[in-house]
């Protein structure tokens, strides 16, 4: 038996950032996690963040080695008909992203915690969460029950919490799948590259200067990747899909394929007496805008915010919680789809027409550009 003020579910960027902030302002919390430390901090994930959320890290002392390390990206450019059309995004919004993996924010955010972290943990149960709740869970060291004030979901899409919170969930399937790629290679340019073809839809990013992140759109069922893309067809669709005359793929090994399920779901509710989720817990984005991870940390800003002024006396902006996240969610979401229009086109002749005219508008009107660069950059996305 043992008691804390939160306990936190997951040891994710947003369990991690919210321990973090609450630790900083002298509230105890426990945090539990059923993978290993050193998978978490081994196991690739997203890299692109937001300047906001860099700049929220860093005021409160949890981006130091991110912005001494990080690279800086304000430019991308589309490459379609066998040209290329650049898109300078920080000119228009003074901001850029930082390239920094996933799993080298969680190395920080693991190293900067000073409260209680349990790793490898299992059979991660909450109790009595409309009065005073309590946690249970079994670790190498035996079975425990801890009691708490709150607790915390972050456990993402597979985790435990989300079950807990009776909410609709609103679903999107785009119905297509990217099939990941890690290439031991360096960059073959210096932003990203969104290809759009009409063998489908490819992406460069890069990653170090000798790993880049390549995606290409295929099938959801093509789910061996070994005999449904081997090597040599992954190479040959990304030339085809990414390489104009002044502007060649390079090649390496290929250290990852994996096929990402295209979809997204929202939770109209992110809360359930004391408990508060957070990231992928309570909203999935598929990565064709690259916001996963800045959602993530923006939950638990708003999260942390709520439950030290709950502490204060305050329980205005704990209540505000889902309407607060949900704006910036929605946008996301809405952005994701606009953009996945643009880079997958559609069957339907009409459509894929008219996602070619948004295309042209976007290239070809200041205005335009700037609309879409201020939500590309997470600018202003709480309206």
């Amino acid at each position: 038996m043992g008691r804390t003020r939160v306990v936190i579910v997951g040891a994710g960027p947003a369990g991690l950032t919210l321990a973090n902030l609450l630790r900083q302002a002298d509230i105890d919390c426990l945090l539990l996690e059923q993978e290993t430390r050193e998978f978490i901090e081994h196991r690739p994930r997203a890299g692109f963040i937001e300047e906001w959320a860099v700049r929220e890290l860093e005021r409160h002392g949890l981006a130091d080695r991110l912005v001494e390390r990080a690279q800086t990206h304000g430019k991308f450019e589309f490459r379609f008909e066998g040209e290329r059309h650049p898109f300078n995004y920080a000119e228009l919004t003074g901001q850029r992203h930082f390239v920094y993996p996933q799993q080298e924010l969680v190395k920080d955010l693991v190293a900067a915690y000073r409260g209680e972290v349990r790793f490898s943990v299992s059979d991660v149960q909450l109790h009595d969460l409309a009065t005073e709740p309590f946690v249970t869970f079994t670790d190498d060291e035996g079975h425990h029950q801890i009691d708490c004030d709150f607790v915390a979901g972050c456990d993402g899409a597979r985790g435990v919490t989300q079950a807990y919170v009776p909410a609709n969930i609103a679903r999107h399937d785009y119905g297509i799948g990217w099939l990941a790629l890690l290439a031991e290679a360096p960059p073959s340019a210096d932003g990203v590259i969104f290809g759009i073809h009409p063998r489908g839809f490819a992406a460069h990013m890069a990653r170090t200067p000798t790993v880049t992140r390549f995606y290409l759109q295929c099938s959801p069922t093509d789910t061996d990747t070994d005999a449904d893309w081997p090597d040599d067809r992954v190479w040959t669709e990304l030339h085809a899909r990414l390489t104009v005359s002044d502007g060649k793929i390079i090649e390496g090994p290929l250290i990852e394929k994996r096929v990402l399920d295209m979809h997204n779901y929202v939770l109209d509710r992110m809360s359930s007496g004391r408990l508060f989720l957070a990231g992928e817990a309570a909203h999935l984005v598929a990565p064709i805008g690259a916001k996963g991870m800045n959602l993530a940390i923006h939950d638990a800003l708003l999260l942390a915010e709520g439950i030290i002024a709950h502490y204060e006396g305050n329980e205005a902006t704990l209540d505000n919680y889902t309407a607060a996240c949900l704006g910036r969610v929605w946008q996301y979401q809405e952005f994701s789809q606009w953009l996945s229009d643009i880079f997958h086109g559609s069957p339907d002749p009409f459509q894929n027409e008219l996602s070619r005219a948004r295309l042209r508008r976007l290239l070809g009107s200041r205005r335009a550009a700037e609309s879409f660069a201020e939500i590309y950059i997470g600018q202003r996305a709480d309206f």
